[in-house]
């Protein structure tokens, strides 16, 4: 509710950006019927959409699931840049891999070229020539079918191993008789989670227990393992006990 009265109250044509899928910092992604009332506001206020999709195959395991939202705005008719990143999803974080698409309710010559020219103005000023490694292994997983299947038995694997992280995160968690609800770590989707600690408690973690994560509490579930995950539970337990927060989800 109140992301939608954000938006009603953002000016018309304005550029709104959402996560396609395993939103950052949150894990809270919306649902098909919220994302059908989002797109309502952005055809009414007339939005050029941007999708930063940098998780696909990240919160379901499944490429097109976590693809409906961008292709239901297409569909729709709107106006959408796409931002794509295999940094995650192909383990090419190093190589910053990813591609831009526009979607463009005209597509004439005239319309197309100056398109092209204002993404060329921006790439010669951000990073002009991009290394070629990450492409060609992005590229070759994309046209060859037997690796694209490989690729895509790899991100279940992956997705579903985080989802176990957070299932055992959260019931190391009402184990220890760590206070608060934490059912929220499990609700949430994607590589991150919205913990709820406060600055305070997380660096407590820092310097007692060298555990780290960003000072809003988002911790990446990626880091977490059986042989880790009581050893943060716990001091987890201890910087909500001795640094008690005054409200959130704690």
């Amino acid at each position: 509710e109140n992301m939608c009265a954000d938006l009603n109250a953002a000016p018309d044509g304005s550029v709104v950006l959402f996560h396609g899928c395993a939103h950052n910092p949150t894990g809270a992604d919306p649902t098909e019927q919220q994302w059908k009332g989002l797109l309502e506001i952005c055809k009414k206020k007339h939005f050029v959409v941007l999708f930063d999709n940098a998780y696909q195959g990240f919160a379901s395991g499944d490429l097109n699931k976590d693809a409906w939202s961008v292709r239901f705005f297409v569909d729709a008719g709107l106006e959408v840049f796409i931002t794509q990143s295999f940094a995650k999803n192909m383990g090419l974080y190093g190589e910053r891999v990813g591609a831009v698409s526009l979607v463009m309710a005209s597509t004439t010559p005239e319309v197309t070229a100056a398109v092209v020219s204002q993404l060329k103005i921006i790439i010669r000023s951000m990073y002009s020539s991009p290394p070629a490694l990450g492409a060609k292994i992005a590229a070759k997983i994309l046209g060859d079918p037997a690796l694209f299947a490989e690729w895509e038995q790899e991100l279940k694997k992956m997705s579903g191993r985080i989802y176990d992280m957070r299932v055992h995160l959260r019931d190391a968690l009402i184990a220890n008789g760590t206070p608060g609800t934490w059912q929220h770590v499990v609700d949430q989707i994607g590589m991150f989670s919205f913990t709820g600690l406060t600055a305070q408690q997380v660096a407590f973690m820092r310097e007692k227990y060298h555990i780290y994560m960003t000072s809003n509490g988002r911790i990446s579930l990626a880091g977490l393992n059986d042989s880790n995950i009581k050893y943060v539970a716990d001091a987890m337990k201890d910087a909500v006990i001795t640094h008690p927060a005054t409200g959130g989800k704690l």
